[in-house]
């Protein structure tokens, strides 16, 4: 059990975490012909849109309802009927998500009516679905305005229904998952016969793709057809426990019930997702993922050399960090500096003696001595400072080409994971130790006869 400790510094140094706002626009970005918009001033969406330009490389649908000094004081509801009008014309959209930031949560504003009387006033509106949530930027996280924005969408969005679709499943996923990883996750589910419902698809939307036609919305991702369907699905499969919350709120409204994984990377964890896959299918489990299994095996035997006792700095939003937490401690890793964003259950059950809710000065002043410090790109300088191995991992990643496309879920990812990690580790042992073959100090060559058998 970890003891979580809230920083209570004066003000944030080299932030670690991102808004809600971000993290809500980033949720409605994995819905098909959506345009996601902040409701607040020009520079809150402006820095955002950099932000996930610089990471995914890609055109970046976001808007914003403008607001300036006058109707900040005066009432945003003339601006959020401009902006709706706006995009309704010119992009036509199936899909307009909104999000609060701190500077219309601060006013106060009852953006729920004035949605209301806006549909109300413009019947021209049609089918054009519009979701708020609320997401002040002074509170929580990005993967809490992701939980918010997909909470929100099930409760406009969804249907009720008795019927049961057979061998289909609703898949939420939460922000810590890639493009990647969800493909990867969509392939292991479609292998035993079931119909995977993912929402939010971000692998549909920002996987890089060049469309055929341009559209300024947009491209890929959760249709609102697959959405209204969920309701007839046999379970959910909830992949983070951020998505705990929505997936309350989809039993609540349709009866569906649901399973909860707060991670796929490891042994352990994939070992009970795939028998969970296999006890809804009624199938067994596909004989290439016996052999993934076995691979994955392999893997571990082979790193663990590189791993045992290796001292780790990691900073990242809870289900990231529970994630990678966890497999690190399994492939014997000591847990010396964990620092994290925001509240969740999951913190208190990571492997490590404490956990800060903080920024990365904190991360940076705990990682002394350590062997590798796991991060977003802005960890890049203190890596550098401390001088040991960095190794990037989630949002933003900008100095990196592919961030969309890294994979650490399945047998297959969290394989993946004990090389490009172990290599690190064996190239840092090199430098330090030139002669020891990369061995631990335990396992270090005496002698050219011992070493020749190792070989």
């Amino acid at each position: 059990m970890a003891n979580v400790v809230e920083s209570k510094k004066s003000c944030t140094v080299n932030p670690l975490k991102m808004s809600q706002p971000l993290g809500a626009s980033y949720a409605y970005m994995g819905m098909n012909a959506c345009m996601p918009m902040m409701h607040g001033s020009q520079g809150c969406t402006g820095f955002g849109l950099v932000l996930l330009v610089r990471h995914f490389r890609e055109a970046i649908p976001l808007q914003t309802t403008a607001m300036n000094e006058a109707t900040t004081i005066l009432g945003g509801s003339d601006n959020i009927e401009k902006a709706i009008l706006n995009i309704k014309k010119r992009a036509n959209p199936d899909l307009i998500g909104i999000c609060s930031t701190g500077l219309t949560e601060t006013k106060g504003e009852d953006v729920d009516g004035d949605l209301k009387l806006i549909r109300a006033k413009h019947p021209e509106l049609g089918d054009t679905q519009v979701v708020y949530a609320s997401t002040p930027d002074y509170t929580g996280a990005f993967q809490d305005g992701w939980a918010k924005a997909v909470q929100c969408m099930i409760l406009s969005l969804t249907e009720t229904t008795k019927m049961r679709i057979t061998h289909q499943v609703n898949v939420l996923v939460g922000c810590h998952l890639t493009a990647g990883d969800i493909e990867e996750l969509r392939e292991i589910i479609t292998a035993f016969d079931l119909q995977a419902l993912i929402m939010p698809d971000v692998s549909g939307s920002l996987d890089g793709h060049i469309p055929d036609d341009f559209s300024p919305c947009t491209l890929g991702g959760t249709t609102l057809k697959e959405v209204r369907a969920m309701g007839a699905s046999v379970l959910t499969l909830v992949i983070g426990e951020q998505m705990r919350a929505s997936a309350q709120e989809l039993e609540t409204r349709t009866g569906v019930g649901y399973e909860v994984f707060d991670r796929l990377t490891g042994l352990e964890a994939n070992d009970r997702f795939l028998m969970a896959l296999s006890r809804i299918s009624g199938r067994p489990v596909p004989q290439k993922y016996r052999r993934q299994r076995s691979q994955l095996v392999d893997a571990m035997l082979d790193g663990h050399f590189f791993f045992g006792g290796k001292k780790m700095a990691i900073g990242a939003e809870p289900d990231l960090l529970c994630a990678m937490g966890h497999w690190l401690a399994e492939m014997g890793c000591v847990l010396s500096a964990v620092v994290t964003t925001t509240k969740s259950p999951v913190l208190a059950e990571l492997p490590a003696d404490e956990v800060i809710i903080g920024d990365l000065e904190d991360l940076e002043l705990r990682a002394r001595g350590c062997d590798l410090l796991l991060t977003h790109s802005h960890g890049r300088q203190a890596a550098e400072r401390l001088g040991i191995p960095f190794f990037r991992m989630g949002i933003p990643m900008f100095d990196r080409l592919g961030s969309a496309h890294c994979v650490s879920v399945g047998y297959r990812g969290t394989r993946g994971l004990i090389f490009e990690i172990g290599n690190m580790l064996m190239a840092a042992s090199h430098e330090n130790h030139p002669d020891s073959w990369s061995l631990p100090a335990n396992k270090v060559v005496e002698t050219s006869v011992a070493a020749e058998t190792v070989c």
